[in-house]
């Protein structure tokens, strides 16, 4: 009985802890509950939720992640959907406790539904706009998404869209995401549409992995890195890189449930959030898909707590410092820094407060 209560005060603690989001897939973040609305919408697809999310203990290849996101490319093809999809992660992302969000995605075409690019990047600025008249305490921004796998001319169309939409969007549309296979084409070929990214303003979060590339593109430099699972030299990285990452000073976003799940680091206990964080370096938990791994932002923050022994007062101050990395200008960091000192608890309920088990 104790331990429930604790466990249950732990819970209330994470859920109301405010928190950034930086790495978080539109479509990898749909949740079950919005799937059976898709579900039920297209039941020609004959699609089960056992096809669209990896369950608790399931592990999956990064191929067969890859697999999952096609299941839901289908069943997401229209800006109806597309608008009721972006709406409810939103208000999910809210519900969790988090303040400011940059979700991401490819703008997609689907000449079956009369679907264009520029209308999937309009229907989620539509959405987000939506749930801010609808009075949602959650600030939301977009990264417009280049998939490396269609290669070097869709990437420089993307780039362009999303200057077009930097310029229209009233500040929404803040950067580009560069994710997709890793191990399908080659970083250097995506340089030019980076490069142009970069030079018109458009901040860069890249996704980087194992291979040579890292250093190619870590020479931009982008403004964040996501997962960086391979970057320093106990899991095959190198010195060279992690002093790139540590002079430039770049953010990485961390993925604990998804990297696991994923099969990109072996267990929790051995993710390289612990790394990044003993050098101090800045690292931002987030969820990558909350859908597709079946968790949430809370329980990400949880199980960096409980896995490596952080005090809810070091997670306080680990959710307050990923204000500095967001893409959104200063005067909202100002504004986002005044909400966690009008929510922080008192110093003696925060303190020296150890999680042990989630």
């Amino acid at each position: 009985m104790f331990a429930s209560v604790m466990e249950n005060e732990a819970d209330v603690f994470y859920r109301e802890l405010p928190k950034v989001e930086l790495h978080a897939h539109l479509n990898g973040s749909v949740s079950s509950q919005t799937i059976e609305k898709l579900i039920v919408r297209k039941p020609h697809l004959n699609i089960e939720h056992s096809m669209t999310a990896i369950g608790k203990g399931q592990r999956r290849t990064l191929d067969e992640c890859f697999q999952v996101f096609k299941v839901i490319h289908q069943l997401v093809d229209t800006e109806e959907d597309i608008l009721m999809v972006a709406t409810d992660v939103i208000k999910e992302f809210a519900a969790d406790g988090v303040k400011y969000l940059e979700l991401r995605s490819t703008p997609r075409e689907e000449k079956n539904t009369g679907l264009s690019k520029k209308g999937y990047v309009e229907t989620i600025i539509k959405a987000i706009q939506q749930c801010k008249n609808e009075g949602e305490d959650i600030d939301v921004r977009f990264l417009v998404a280049i998939d490396r796998r269609n290669g070097t001319e869709v990437a420089m169309e993307t780039v362009k869209l999303a200057e077009e939409f930097m310029l229209s969007s009233g500040g929404l549309v803040v950067g580009l995401d560069l994710s997709g296979d890793p191990t399908v084409g080659h970083g250097k070929d995506l340089l030019p549409a980076l490069q142009r990214a970069k030079n018109c303003g458009l901040k860069l979060s890249l996704h980087l992995s194992e291979l040579e590339e890292s250093d190619l593109l870590l020479n931009l430099p982008p403004d964040r890195i996501g997962h960086g699972t391979f970057l320093h030299p106990e899991v095959g990285g190198s010195q060279s890189l992690v002093d790139k990452v540590v002079k430039n000073n770049i953010p990485l976003e961390l993925c604990l449930t998804s990297n696991v799940k994923g099969q990109t680091v072996p267990s929790y206990s051995k993710h390289h959030f612990e790394y990044w964080y003993q050098l101090g370096h800045p690292s931002v938990i987030c969820t990558d898909d909350k859908g597709v791994f079946c968790t949430d932002l809370s329980k990400e923050y949880q199980l960096a707590a409980s896995t490596f022994g952080l005090s809810r007062e070091a997670v306080w101050k680990l959710s307050q410092q990923a204000i500095d990395c967001i893409f959104a200008p200063d005067t909202v960091k100002q504004q986002l820094r005044q909400k966690w000192v009008d929510l922080q608890p008192q110093q003696q309920t925060c303190n020296d407060n150890v999680e042990t088990s989630v």
